[in-house]
Formats: C-alpha cells, structure tokens, sequence
C-alpha cells in the first residue's frame, strides 16, 4: 500500500517471534513451518527473528529470508542479553495488531499447535500457553525441575505454571501491558501469569531438537532460574524476617535454660554463648530482612533499564 509515493506498513493480524542464538541448522527451517502453519489459519502475518549474538551465519542466513519475504523480519542485538531480555523485547518488538506467538526456533515448541493457539484466542482466551505434558530428559533432570517449580510454588508471588515455557500465544493488549511495566529482568512467563488475564493451556510432548546443539547447559539453565525466582518472587526477600523471629525466640528460650542452669549450679557460660550467639544470627537475619524490604520497594520504583541494544534490524517500516 502506498500514500504519495510512500510505503505505509499495514499491521498484520499475527505476530510470530522467534528468538535465535547460533540457530543456522534450524533458521530456515522453522521460517517455513511457522509461515505454512499461519497460512493455513487463513491469517496475515509477520515473523519476527530477534538473534542474541549469533556468531554461526545465523543472521546472513536470516537476512537471505528477509530479502525473499518482506513478511520476515529480523532484529540483532549488539551482544547476547541472556534468555529473559532478549525474546522479551522482540516480543514487544511485535507489530501485529491481533496477537503474539512466541516460539523457539530449534522445534522443541512444535509449530503445529499454532493453529489451536489462534482457535482458542479467537474463542476469547487472552492467553494460551503450550504445556509440556512430557519430554526426552533424563531422571536427573527430571527431579531438579520437580523441585524448582515446588519452590517456585512456594515463594513466587504468583502461581508458575509447571511445563510452560512462555510457548503460546499473547493478545495485544497483555502486550501492551506488560509493556508498561519496563521490567530490566523479564520473566515473562510468569508475568503472563501476574497480568491476570483469562489463561488457557495446551499439553504437548516436546520433541528432542531438529539440528544443531543446545545453549542451555546446567550454568545456563541455573542461572536462568535464579533470575526467574528474583524477578517474579518478592516475598522470598521477607523469608530473613520469620527466620529472625524463630531464632530469636530459640535464643530466649536458651537464655532461660542458662538462668536455670546457673540456679542450680551448673556449667551456664556455654549456654549462655550458645544463647548469644543466636541472638546474633536472629539480629543479622533481621537486619537483612529490612534491606530485603527496601529493596523490593526500589525494584517497585525502578524499571527503566532498556531490555537490549540493537545492531541493526531489516525490513522494519520506519512510519
């Protein structure tokens, strides 16, 4: 469509991200499955790849995409911005004016659930999130992350959804919302959940990847996790505040066996170190209980931090 000889982008319906970070085996691949599944939703779309610090041809092979198909569109960041940052701002990046798919590039998130995914919005769901039901890991693997989503469950401030990745689909106005909370550590997943909007789910069995090899070793996936936890759980800040109150009652009632102990002529100094020492430990759990306080407001306050840098991007319309 042209106005006076310039080009106006019309928004399409259906926004299709695809974080990538050395993905070259998977790049051209996943353009087509995703493009042959939103085709077949009868839908106008785009797809957006946001590449993290490729260093494998991954954006030359993207660029050939681009340079095929205007509907493909690719942003490259001047540095790798970790696993929250990056998918998060291309998401926002997103210029549908209907809804967002996220989606990994190596086929571990099956492009054919799209289909559902629209279905389901277009039924009214704000949000629909893929599910892992299963997937090829190990027993290992298996119980660590058992055990991350039950203490996410316990401490994060809102209910985490075991098995999604943040694989679905998102309309355009939990977009725009989140998009106002200018969150520096994204944890996207679980602000889906925090937006309160009307969620749906769709199980799936996630196939083992279609080439190349994964980014997320045990450090990765560790320190994703950390991240995680302190973006989406506040009250894990409070957790020195009952620590204080248990060991501080404990040291009281130490301190009145060492009184009883001195009564009755017993040896009451190692009773009393003990009662002291946990005096302390109850101070400095109170202390850091009160610093966790201030912090949590401040993170409140301040969330100004820019999600990523870009390099450059290609056939993103400048009006």
């Amino acid at each position: 469509m042209s106005t006076g000889g310039a080009s106006v982008h019309v928004a399409p319906e259906i926004s299709a991200v695809i974080p990538c970070l050395n993905e070259a085996e998977n790049a051209e691949a996943i353009a087509a499955a995703v493009a042959d599944t939103l085709r077949a939703a009868c839908v106008t779309y785009e797809i957006v790849f946001i590449d993290n610090g490729s260093t494998d041809g991954t954006v030359e092979i993207v660029k050939r995409l681009c340079a095929v198909d205007p509907r493909i569109r690719l942003i490259v960041n001047n540095k790798n911005y970790g696993q929250m940052r990056s998918p998060t701002y291309g998401i926002y990046q997103a210029t549908a004016s209907g809804a967002v798919i996220g989606i990994c590039a190596d086929f571990q998130d099956p492009p054919e659930l799209i289909p559902q995914f629209i279905a389901r919005w277009r039924a009214g769901a704000s949000i629909v999130l893929g599910v892992r039901e299963s997937e090829d890991v190990g027993l290992l693997t298996r119980f660590i992350r058992s055990a991350g989503y039950g203490f996410f469950s316990r401490f994060a401030d809102y209910p985490i959804i075991p098995g999604a990745t943040g694989f679905g689909l998102y309309d355009r106005r939990v977009i725009e919302t989140l998009r106002q909370w200018r969150d520096p550590e994204p944890f996207f997943r679980g602000m889906l959940v925090e937006s309160g909007y009307p969620l749906e789910t769709i199980p799936y069995h996630r196939p083992k990847r279609a080439g190349g090899v994964s980014k997320n070793d045990v450090f990765t996936l560790m320190a994703f996790a950390l991240s995680s936890l302190g973006g989406s759980s506040k009250r894990l800040l409070r957790l020195p505040l009952p620590i204080a109150l248990v060991v501080g009652l404990t040291s009281i009632l130490t301190f009145i066996g060492a009184v009883v102990e001195l009564v009755s002529g017993g040896k009451a100094w190692p009773v009393f170190a003990w009662a002291c020492a946990q005096a302390a430990f109850a101070f400095i759990c109170l202390v850091l209980g009160l610093l966790g306080e201030q912090v949590r407001l401040i993170s409140d306050m301040t969330r100004q931090t820019p999600l990523v840098i870009e390099r450059e991007r290609v056939n993103f319309s400048a009006d």
